[in-house]
């Protein structure tokens, strides 16, 4: 099956963070404080996802207080940082919901993302991920992660559900 019928389907993403929503940097200051850079445009994406009932969870193996503090101003709930095994969490979210393994998508870059990309739906993969988890995405974006590219894969999942057209209409008129 295509890509773009599987996307019409999902009712849930799931994102990595390092090395896709931020560029997979660790940044320390003088003191050993640890700070990460988010793109804007993939926290647009994300509310402009939220506003036609897609759900964004976030499952990450790091757990920063600078991320914390993004997934809540993007209004994430599910949140589970500081696992870097992540089917448990992964199919706590399908019983939570109340989902198949068919209707989520996940967006991942690194080994630690494979385990749950074999078992959704649309596994997703960003321009700059690692060649096996290349291989195992049914979509790769074509920007790195942290650069837009989760806006890029929510903007494909929203143009195959027939809503990308509806929000940026309300954007732009």
């Amino acid at each position: 099956m295509r890509a773009e019928d599987i996307a019409r389907n999902i009712k849930l993403i799931i994102l990595d963070v390092d090395g896709v929503l931020t560029d997979g940097g660790i940044y320390y200051d003088h003191e050993g404080h640890i700070s990460k850079r988010f793109n804007v445009q993939d926290g647009l994406g994300i509310k402009l996802a939220q506003s036609t009932g897609l759900e964004i969870s976030v499952i990450t193996g790091l757990d920063n207080e600078a991320v914390r503090t993004r997934i809540t101003e993007l209004g994430i709930t599910d949140y589970y940082p500081g696992n870097p095994r992540k089917v448990p969490f992964f199919e706590k979210l399908l019983v939570m919901k109340n989902l198949s393994p068919e209707q989520v998508a996940y967006v991942g870059d690194d080994w630690v993302d494979a385990a749950v990309m074999k078992r959704v739906g649309l596994p997703m993969a960003v321009s700059n991920a690692q060649p096996e988890i290349k291989g195992l995405a049914r979509w790769i974006s074509s920007r790195k992660g942290g650069n837009g590219a989760v806006r890029e894969a929510l903007s494909f999942i929203m143009q195959c559900q027939g809503t990308l057209e509806k929000v940026w209409k309300e954007w732009a008129f």
